[in-house]
């Protein structure tokens, strides 16, 4: 079975790989289903890594629905991927009634090529998963990564199973929620890939007294923050 391990550093990508991981998915923040990571980053696990790194292009958090700007951003971020000789991509493209863009991840495949291509949890949105696998290997998609329409991977075990039985040629890779206790069950149903973090925290500091950083109004997952003209337009004009 292909263990693919999500790596939020550097240091999680070398700890990784002296575990036995068989690839890494490169990442950042992993609070909110991951992002890309840095050009720092992928630069330097390229050059440690010895196994496989896959990327993830994402440009920011929330749904999965792109404006033409962060399109742009995507695939220039898939030519630097390619340019330092990165193994795979890991991404994809909805509508916004989570239905698969075909044009637009299509395009990400072949932007992606030679490279392997991962059609990453967006597929935990679509409503007619069966058909999506069909269009997605109609695309020459490599893997699918899903928990099954579930909040883990072990809740959507069953549509796991059946679509890894009408899968052709695309690797459906079972991610969300796998642990210790649970990882066996994936290969008992006959799946070939599984994908986790198997984080622990640590590098503790004491924030006692300090304000928070993190912004819940920027975590919403239905729309995305962008700067706005005429705020930012009025608040020039009152300080110049």
């Amino acid at each position: 079975m292909l263990v693919e391990v999500c790596a939020n550093s550097l240091e999680s990508a070398l700890i990784a790989q002296e575990a036995g991981a068989d690839r890494i998915e490169l990442c950042s923040e992993l609070g909110v289903g991951g992002i890309s990571p840095s050009y720092g980053l992928i630069k330097l696990a390229k050059e440690r890594l010895n196994i496989p790194v896959h990327v993830l292009i994402r440009p920011r958090s929330g749904h999965f629905t792109y404006t033409d700007l962060e399109y742009q951003v995507m695939l220039k971020d898939i030519a630097f991927c390619k340019e330092i000789g990165v193994d795979g991509i890991v991404s994809g493209v909805l509508f916004d009634d989570s239905g698969l863009d075909v044009d637009r991840t299509s395009a990400l495949v072949k932007a992606s090529r030679p490279m392997k291509f991962t059609f990453h949890r967006a597929f935990d949105w679509v409503t007619n998963p069966k058909e999506v696998l069909g269009q997605l290997e109609t695309l020459n998609v490599d893997y699918i990564l899903t928990s099954g329409l579930q909040t883990s991977a072990e809740k959507g075990l069953e549509l796991l199973r059946e679509l890894n039985q009408i899968s052709k040629k695309t690797v459906v890779m079972a991610g969300g929620g796998i642990r210790l206790e649970n990882s066996a069950k994936f290969k008992t149903v006959g799946l070939s890939a599984i994908h986790f973090s198997g984080s622990s925290f640590g590098n503790e500091v004491d924030l006692e007294d300090k304000i928070p950083m993190n912004s819940a109004s920027h975590l919403s997952e239905n729309q995305v923050a962008v700067t706005n003209l005429d705020k930012v337009r009025r608040i020039v004009h009152s300080v110049k």
